[in-house]
C-alpha cells in the first residue's frame, strides 16, 4: 500500500546499486590494448573512485594534455559501456529488492554520483531498471565532487526536499563525509568497506534489502 511521502531516497550508484569494478578494469585493459599505451599493476587499485582527468596524467603519467585527457577519457568510457552491453550486469544483491520496497511505497527515488551520466544510464537499460529513479545527479551536474556535499544537495533540491528529509545510501567514506557535510542522513552499505570502517554512518548494513520503510523513517525523524 503506498503512504503519504515523508521523505526522499538519495543513491550513490558505484557499490549500492552495481558493482562496477570488474568493468572498469577491463575497459582500461582494452583501452590499453589498442592504443598501446602500457598499464602499470598498481594504478587500478590506487584510481578506483578517481575521475579519469585525475588518472590519466597523475597515475598513469599518458598525457597533460587536456585536450588528450579529454579524448582518451572518452574513449575509455566508450569501452566501459561496450563491455557493460558485451557482459550484462545485475544490481548488487539487495538493492533490487530494496528499490522495489521504495517504489511500493512511493518514495522518491534519485540517484547522485560522481558517476557519468551516459555509464549510469546504460547500465540501468542493460539491469531493466527504467522507471526506478525519478531523476539523475551525476558528474556533469556539480563542479566539486566528495566529500563536498555539491551532489547530494543538488539531489535533494530536485526531490524537492530539505535535506533533513532525505538519506543517502552510501558505500565510500567521501560519500558519508558528503552526506555529513549536507546535513543528511547517512546509511551505508558493506559492499566495498567492511561494517567496523563506516561508524561515521548513522546506520550500516549488510544488504539494503536488510531495511524496512519504517525503520529508515524512524532514522530521519530521530
Amino acid at each position: 500500500m503506498k503512504t503519504k511521502t515523508t521523505w526522499g531516497a538519495i543513491f550513490d550508484w558505484d557499490g549500492v546499486i552495481i558493482d562496477s569494478a570488474a568493468y572498469h578494469r577491463e575497459s582500461w585493459d582494452r583501452y590499453s590494448a589498442e592504443s598501446g599505451r602500457k598499464l602499470n599493476d598498481t594504478f587500478f587499485h590506487r584510481a578506483f573512485g578517481m575521475k579519469n582527468e585525475v588518472i590519466i596524467p597523475e597515475l598513469l603519467g599518458w598525457s597533460h594534455d587536456p585536450a588528450e585527457i579529454r579524448a582518451i577519457s572518452k574513449r575509455k568510457e566508450e569501452l566501459y559501456r561496450e563491455v557493460l552491453r558485451e557482459k550484462g550486469i545485475r544490481p548488487i544483491p539487495g538493492a533490487k529488492e530494496w528499490l522495489d520496497r521504495l517504489v511500493a511505497a512511493d518514495i522518491p527515488r534519485i540517484i547522485a554520483s560522481s558517476t557519468e551520466l551516459p555509464n549510469i544510464t546504460c547500465a540501468i537499460e542493460v539491469m531493466g531498471l527504467g522507471g526506478i529513479f525519478s531523476q539523475i545527479v551525476s558528474a556533469e551536474d556539480v563542479n566539486r565532487g566528495k566529500p563536498e556535499p555539491d551532489v547530494f544537495l543538488k539531489a535533494a533540491q530536485k526531490l524537492g526536499l530539505p535535506p533533513s528529509r532525505c538519506v543517502v545510501f552510501e558505500d565510500a567514506h567521501v560519500g558519508i563525509e558528503a552526506a555529513r557535510a549536507a546535513k543528511i542522513k547517512v546509511i551505508a552499505v558493506e559492499t566495498t568497506h567492511p561494517a567496523h570502517t563506516l561508524d561515521d554512518a548513522d546506520l550500516v548494513v549488510h544488504r539494503l534489502d536488510e531495511l524496512t520503510i519504517d525503520r529508515v523513517a524512524a532514522l530521519i525523524a530521530s
